[in-house]
């Protein structure tokens, strides 16, 4: 049986490396990390004398940080292969955690969040204080609509990378932005706004954090403020203006430095 599993998994590397292609990530902006502080991670957080397994039939592989799920020996002896054939092909196995991760930026690049999901867990398994597999996998659960999870996920991939990723804090704030579009509680508007005056202040010319600040101010019906930061945002990189908040400004108010019109 150990050599069967050694088989499939070194098949299964193999054709990931063999199939490697340029990372793709967000539309909205480029990603980047660095770990750089050691803490637990959320899966690791809370330790119950009491082993809880996942129910019959459900595939920890396709649950952020395998749900949570203490592991069965069967588990536990695939993993153990795994870690065997990727340190015969990597040098290290933070690199192996990176490949996977970047992988599985690509397949959600192109909408496959399961894929996606399997890929950032093993990189987890290879490296648990890989930035990209927080941030990833928090990604999948705000498309899922998970909103306090992929928070949780999210704040301890930024705790990792030492708070300093900017344009993770940004993507933070958007679900706290979409959280709050949901529940209407203040806190997640004042957090929204506190992430990404954060940014600005680390970074002044990220023109995509003025554009996410112009979309917080027009959430919160402050117009003229957005309109503002969407000027700023524009100034610094005409490329970032996002349409759909343009035409939100508009439909509210005129462009007070009447440089965009209301199309006819």
């Amino acid at each position: 049986m150990r050599l069967y599993l050694f088989s499939c998994v070194t098949l299964f590397v193999s054709a990931e490396l063999s199939a490697q292609t340029p990372v793709l990530r967000s539309q909205n902006a480029s990603f980047g990390s660095t770990s750089v502080v050691k803490t637990s991670s959320p899966a690791s957080e809370v330790k119950n004398t009491k082993k809880r397994f996942a129910p019959a039939g459900t595939n920890i592989h396709l649950l952020p940080l395998f749900g949570g799920f203490d592991k069965t020996d069967s588990q536990k002896a695939t993993d153990a292969e795994f870690l065997k054939v990727c340190d015969l092909n990597f040098k290290s196995r933070k690199e192996a955690s990176e490949f996977f991760s970047s992988r599985a930026w690509e397949y959600l690049g192109e909408g496959q969040r399961d894929t996606a999901t399997y890929r950032f867990n093993l990189a987890y398994l290879l490296n648990d204080e890989n930035v990209d597999v927080y941030w990833g996998l928090g990604v999948i659960n705000y498309q899922n609509e998970k909103y306090p999870e992929a928070i949780e996920l999210m704040e301890h991939g930024l705790q990792l990378d030492n708070e300093d990723n900017t344009t993770l804090m940004v993507d933070l704030s958007t679900v706290y932005l979409k959280w709050f579009m949901v529940d209407s509680k203040i806190e997640h508007i004042d957090k929204t706004f506190s992430l990404l005056a954060d940014v600005i202040k680390k970074s002044p010319e990220y023109a995509n954090a003025y554009m996410q600040l112009s979309l917080a101010r027009l959430t919160n019906n402050q117009i003229d403020e957005a309109w503002d930061n969407f000027h700023k945002g524009y100034s610094l990189d005409p490329q970032s203006a996002n349409p759909e908040i343009l035409q939100a400004l508009l439909e509210k108010k005129e462009d007070p430095k009447g440089i965009f019109k209301k199309a006819q």
